[in-house]
């Protein structure tokens, strides 16, 4: 594929500077398109917990961002070979596998964003902090408008809405509000210094290397990672919510969770780890929202698209989310670039057709692993042994894939298919 010439580049504007948003400016400017960032932040902190990348993203963010990006994040995440997946109230092995096999490299997300912005910027990419977008006009030209919080406008041939599960595009898209659903599940996060959990014998062997290790119950499964030899840790706890109050949906990946209900609800956790839980100084409490699947990731213009937890928002037993957003990165970058400026609508149409049936395998092999977890010891007695593959995880198909070039190999049928659904003057939904 050949660069597009400066006066045949498409503009692209990507709504939200986070990982996916990151990685579609790499993937834009890489393949030639000119692009610019708008985040509505003035300051990125080191936000969140623990986050996996996958080969399948790390080997396109070399492509993009070169040697030193693959390199900066492979030293972020968990050096551990392996994983262990533990019996609840006695930590008995059932199961071990390599990390690998788990998330890719597991760290922290505050760390992934930080290299990622730094990749943004050493491209020559701008990122336009403040600017949260608060409205979007298709309507008034060929070329799509985004009006800012300051005030201000830009448009360009394609706006992107990388931003995030409570994406405002996505409503322009959808037409209508999109509401969250309950999950029906909750987790409790925490991710403080490890250093001291060294002096308590219980807890050693969960802080003196990097380890992830994971205790599956009943409706509820617990996950430990271990950062910089112990320096960091991290833990989650996913539990069924039984009741309605319990599944009120407040959005927020910040509400501040209650340590005594978390040792409420490991009261019977393996005694070691419960150990460390008690060093826990705080920790949030994140109800898990659901969408359904979108019929569209595209607006009625073709030239305004989701991207990321904005149309395929993952569960964190997925461990795919930072992952299969740097797929549609790479793959809407590609779209238009085959296309070129003139077939734009093609481009988007083709992205949302390629992606949707891998990201939607990729959130439902996630869904499958929480219920596998959740009751793979439900009336087994301890002295049963359960099948080790049973409880295994299941992402190793998704990594060997490689998004662009898939879309290479793809593109000629599915453009074809959707030129067709122009003239017939009906663009097929997603689902």
């Amino acid at each position: 594929m050949s660069k597009n010439t400066p006066e045949a580049a498409i503009k692209v504007i990507v709504i939200g500077a986070g990982l996916g948003g990151c990685a579609t400016a790499l993937a834009m400017k890489h393949h030639g398109h000119e692009v610019i960032v708008y985040e509505k932040l003035t300051t990125f902190r080191r936000l969140g917990d623990s986050l996996g990348l996958g080969e399948n993203a790390l080997k396109l963010l070399e492509r993009w961002g070169g040697h030193r990006l693959y390199h900066a994040l492979t030293r972020i995440g968990n050096q551990a070979p392996d994983m262990q997946i533990r019996r609840w109230h006695d930590g008995q092995i059932l199961a071990t596998q390599p990390l690998m096999d788990m998330a890719g490299y597991i760290g922290h997300r505050g760390d992934y964003h930080e290299a990622f912005l730094k990749s943004v910027r050493d491209a020559g990419i701008e990122i336009r902090v403040g600017r949260g977008a608060v409205a979007y006009d298709e309507e008034s030209g060929e070329r799509p408008k985004v009006r800012f919080s300051d005030g201000t406008e830009d448009e360009a041939d394609v706006v992107v809405g990388a931003d995030g599960i409570k994406s405002r595009a996505r409503e322009l898209v959808l037409g209508f509000q999109d509401a969250p659903k309950s999950s029906g599940y909750s987790c409790f996060r925490a991710y403080f210094p490890g250093r001291h959990l060294r002096e308590d014998p219980m807890c050693t062997e969960f802080v003196d290397h990097d380890c992830v290790n994971i205790w599956i119950g009943e409706d509820t499964h617990f996950i430990q990672n271990t950062l910089r030899n112990g320096n960091e840790f991290n833990w989650i706890v996913t539990r069924q919510l039984s009741h309605e109050a319990d599944m009120e949906i407040k959005e927020s990946w910040f509400q501040e969770g209650d340590m005594e209900e978390v040792r409420r609800v490991l009261a019977t956790l393996d005694p070691r780890i419960r150990a460390a839980v008690e060093y826990t100084p705080s920790c949030l409490d994140w109800k898990i929202c659901y969408r359904d699947p979108l019929p569209t990731w595209v607006s009625k213009s073709h030239k305004i698209v989701l991207l990321g937890d904005s149309c395929h928002p993952h569960l964190p037993t997925s461990a795919q989310g930072a992952s299969q957003a740097t797929e549609s990165a790479a793959v809407l970058a590609v779209c238009l670039k085959l296309a070129g400026k003139e077939g734009i609508p093609v481009a988007t149409r083709t992205y949302e057709k390629l992606r949707f049936p891998r990201t939607r395998a990729s959130q439902t092999n996630g869904e499958d692993l929480r219920d596998r977890w959740h009751n793979a010891l439900k009336n087994v007695a301890d002295g049963v042994e359960i099948d080790p593959e049973s409880i295994k995880m299941r992402n190793r198909w998704l990594y060997a894939f490689d998004a662009e070039a898939d879309t290479l190999e793809r593109w000629a049928k599915m453009s074809s298919q959707v030129s067709k659904e122009f003239r017939n003057g009906k663009i097929s939904p997603l689902c």
